[in-house]
Formats: structure tokens, C-alpha cells, sequence
């Protein structure tokens, strides 16, 4: 019953962030990528608030806050506050059918950050991967033109590789916090959201939006941000397969692409999905774990 109930939550979450790039671009047509994020931190907060409320662990928050503060402050600003600030612009300058898949190299980025800041060794397979998702960026970014290496939006393809840095680094910061995840990412969000209002008052005035321009930054709030996070550490600890839960996470990048020919109409260009094959490709080489050696007497 606990697999059916993991694979359950697991696939949810999938298909949650499969959407969130078409979300992306259709709140960007009401918000900047600063209003943007401040809008969707405060529904991510508040959604976050009230799941610790009903898992009786929201009277541990300040508890929590006040054993770490200046390592909460610090997460907060790598993430949601910078990450997303650059995300966001990222897709305001990219069609999100090459910003999406440049993201999602963000695994291949953490392996390697692993081996410079916490010692981990890189295995021969890491490299082939590295090589793999690295090669998938290039064609992405040069539109399948690997030789000319011309980028159509160079600060655009910047922007989206250096989120793929912070938000490996917010995870190697997070590598041995012991605290509880859902507070972790609460206060995350509740310490960035002055950084973020400050920021976009002194940056311009906010436009009048109408009521599908919030309806769109709440959406991005609760499922990019907020609910799916939760649904994903649900399906994580519920499974006794952890690999298989996630290896899900392998069909979002192809569901994302196919709402956004479909919804925005957005077009998918044969070399967005080439190296799209290429970073799964490289990801899924880096999960391998190969034959099991026999043990020995």
C-alpha cells in the first residue's frame, strides 16, 4: 500500500513540474521576474505555513530559525531569492523550451560541485555524463550550430546555467542540515521575502494585474515552489525504491515541452529535443550503478 501511495505522490509531483514552465511564461506577460518572485514566494510561504501547521510542526519554526540564523539567511538568499531571480529572467529572455532543459542540467552541475566543495569522488561514469549533458547544452543553446557556437540570447543561456549553479550549491549547503525539510524551505522563503519586496519597490512601481495574472503567480507559488515539494518528499520516504520513484523525474522535461507546443504554442526546435536526450542521457548514465560484485567468503 505504501509503494501504490509513493508512486502516487512521486507522479503527481511529476506532473506538477511538468507544467510549470508554460506557467512560467504566461506569468511573465503580467509580472517581471522580480514581482514575479515576490508574488510567488508569499503563496509558497503560506501554503507552507499552513502544511506545518497541520503537521503540528509550525511551533519548531523560531525554534529552528534561532539554532542556525545566519545559515537560514544564507539559504534564503541563494534560494528562492537568487535562484529564482535569475530562473525567472532566464525564461523572460529564452523561449522556455530552451530554458527548461538548460535548468535541468542542474544534477550534472551538482555532481561536479560535490567533488570541489565536500570531497566526493567522480566516478568514469560521472565524466561520460558530464560530457553527455554538457554537449546537450551546447546544442540547445546553439540551436543544434555546434561548430559556429553563436548563441541567439547569450545572456539568456548565462542566466539559466548559473541557476543551475545556485540551486546546486543551496543543495550542498543542504547536505547536512538536520533540520526538518518542510521548515528548512519555509524559512527559506520567509527570510528572502524582505530581500525580494525591498528590491522590487526600489526597482519600479507594480502594474495593475488582472485576475489571471495572480491566478497564474499562484500557481507557480503552490506547485513549483510550495505543495510538490512536499508531495516529493512524501513519495521519497514512503517508497522502499528509491531509485524508481526517482527516475520519474526523467519525463517531465518531455511532458513540459509538450505543453508548451500545445498551450503557448511554442516552437519545439529538433535540436531543443536533441539535447534534451542528451542530458537525460548523461543523467540516467550517472545513476547507474552497474552489477553488484559478488560477496566475498
Amino acid at each position: 500500500m505504501n509503494e501504490r501511495y509513493a508512486l502516487g505522490y512521486g507522479l503527481a509531483a511529476v506532473l506538477l513540474w511538468s507544467t510549470v514552465a508554460t506557467a512560467f511564461k504566461i506569468t511573465l506577460d503580467f509580472f517581471s521576474p522580480i514581482q514575479m518572485m515576490v508574488a510567488a514566494s508569499a503563496v509558497s510561504a503560506f501554503a507552507l505555513i499552513i502544511i506545518a501547521f497541520f503537521q503540528g510542526k509550525l511551533h519548531l519554526l523560531g525554534r529552528t530559525f534561532m539554532a542556525r540564523p545566519f545559515y537560514y539567511l544564507l539559504l534564503g538568499l541563494i534560494n528562492p531569492f537568487a535562484y529564482y531571480l535569475i530562473l525567472f529572467k532566464a525564461y523572460d529572455l529564452l523561449p522556455a523550451s530552451q530554458a527548461q532543459p538548460l535548468n535541468y542540467s542542474w544534477a550534472i552541475t551538482l555532481t561536479l560541485m560535490a567533488a570541489v566543495f565536500l570531497g566526493q569522488k567522480i566516478r568514469k561514469q560521472d565524466w561520460v555524463a558530464c560530457g553527455l549533458g554538457y554537449l546537450g547544452v551546447v546544442v540547445i543553446a546553439t540551436k543544434g550550430d555546434i561548430m559556429a557556437l553563436q548563441f541567439d540570447n547569450p545572456t539568456g543561456v548565462a542566466l539559466a546555467l548559473l541557476s543551475t549553479l545556485l540551486w546546486a550549491m543551496y543543495w550542498i549547503l543542504n547536505a547536512k542540515n538536520q533540520a526538518d525539510p518542510v521548515l528548512g524551505v519555509l524559512l527559506g522563503f520567509l527570510v528572502s521575502l524582505p530581500f525580494s519586496i525591498g528590491l522590487s519597490l526600489y526597482l519600479g512601481n507594480w502594474p495593475s494585474v488582472p485576475w489571471q495574472g495572480w491566478l497564474a503567480v499562484g500557481y507557480v507559488g503552490l506547485f513549483e515552489m510550495g505543495v510538490t515539494f512536499v508531495l516529493w518528499l512524501n513519495a521519497l520516504r514512503l517508497t522502499r525504491n528509491t531509485a524508481r520513484i526517482s527516475n520519474l523525474i526523467f519525463i517531465s522535461p518531455f511532458i513540459s515541452l509538450l505543453l508548451l507546443a500545445t498551450i503557448i504554442g511554442e516552437e519545439i526546435h529538433p535540436s531543443t529535443l536533441a539535447g534534451l536526450v542528451l542530458i537525460v542521457c548523461g543523467l540516467l548514465i550517472q545513476q547507474w550503478k552497474g552489477k553488484k560484485k559478488p560477496a566475498t567468503a
